[in-house]
């Protein structure tokens, strides 16, 4: 039942590699890494712009923002559903309008967020959450978009992004399998080319038993495309894991500091974290490799320091071959252990010295 559909398989095109500038994303690059600054700026563009300048030193690929107001995300009313009452989130006693009025990121900064990062060779683009915050980034010729978990169900925002011909990311944080199919068909039917899908979990922080991250490879083999992993859980193992399982893009909020505070601040990433995350979700990249049995090129010249069979004690000519005189030790010059048992009792044509490899040629 869950195939990839002959309709998928048409946007599938040497593999399911996508193209952001001038970096290519698939299993046979190493893992591009996406730091999320989201509201940990708090409301400083000075602290804003020194985050783009500590994920670029740390090695990430691309900073991304999400761009919205408080007004384009909900209702300014601290009623009902509309206020978190909610002991376990990080949010509680807020209402949506007040905590979206904290977190977004002021429309003015984002030209010298994304100039920044230009000039440090970074990618910058964005999360859109309406179609009037699409229409600002094209004003600023962003490289891609990202569709938040949030937002998978808002087909119109989809389809707008789509539109653009920009490479498109989608988090499909609490979406079933048909409403992932929903949003894809939605952007493919909108012209969309490069896509890519972030398997996420929509809970801040996550907890690792929730990431079930073999639904990675099962995501590319149903939708043909690239699968990632945006990760809300703390550290960076999950993301490892991810790669080991065919993940080609990692996001992760990042800030300075979580001592700081700040709305994400709880489950983000420090610099030094960021570092690592680079660091080790290319080490798991790197190897993935092939199915090899084996010496591998580098392991030959250790083949010398096998078991092989070697002459233990001095012997005579004539003498017969026993426990006493030949052993199994390193290095590995002489007969394969696998002789072993048939040399017993065999006897020596030649004076051997203790420490001679032992070789057929030696045998009567």
């Amino acid at each position: 039942m869950y195939r990839l559909s002959s309709w998928y398989k048409k946007y599938v095109k040497n593999g399911v590699e996508m193209k952001i500038e001038d970096r290519l994303i698939g299993v046979n690059y190493e893992p591009y890494i996406i730091a999320e600054m989201s509201g940990n700026h708090n409301q400083s563009l000075e602290r804003a712009l020194k985050i783009v300048e500590a994920a670029s030193k740390a090695g990430a690929h691309a900073v991304k923002l999400q761009t919205y107001t408080a007004d384009t995300m909900t209702l300014d009313t601290k009623k009902g559903e509309f206020f978190i009452n909610d002991e376990k989130s990080l949010w509680n006693g807020n209402s949506l309008h007040d905590l979206y009025s904290k977190a977004y990121t002021p429309w003015e900064w984002h030209k010298s967020i994304i100039n920044r990062a230009k000039e440090l060779g970074m990618s910058c683009f964005s999360s859109p959450f309406d179609e009037s915050a699409v229409d600002f980034l094209e004003g600023l010729d962003v490289v891609a978009y990202k569709i938040a978990s949030f937002e998978n169900n808002h087909l119109p925002l989809i389809k707008k992004v789509a539109n653009t011909g920009k490479p498109v990311i989608i988090s499909t944080g609490m979406a079933s399998i048909d409403e992932i199919h929903e949003a894809v068909v939605t952007a493919r039917n909108a012209g969309c080319k490069d896509l890519t899908l972030l398997k996420c979990t929509s809970t801040y922080p996550a907890n690792p038993k929730n990431s079930n991250i073999l639904t990675i490879p099962h995501m590319q083999e149903l939708f043909g495309c690239e699968v990632g992993l945006s990760d809300h859980t703390m550290g960076i193992g999950v993301s490892i894991a991810a790669i080991a399982h065919g993940a080609t893009i990692i996001e992760k909020h990042f800030t300075l500091s979580r001592a700081d505070g700040g709305v994400d601040s709880a489950f983000s990433i420090e610099p030094k974290e960021l570092n690592m995350l680079v660091e080790e979700t290319k080490r798991a990249w790197e190897c993935l490799g092939k199915p090899s049995y084996g010496p591998t090129k580098d392991e030959e010249k250790s083949l010398q320091f096998r078991r092989s069979i070697y002459i233990s004690e001095n012997m005579k000519k004539g003498e017969i071959l026993s426990k006493d005189n030949i052993r199994i030790v390193r290095p590995g010059f002489g007969l394969h252990p696998r002789y072993y048992d048939s040399l017993l009792g065999k006897k020596v044509k030649n004076n051997l010295l203790k420490g001679t490899p032992i070789s057929m040629d030696f045998i009567e």
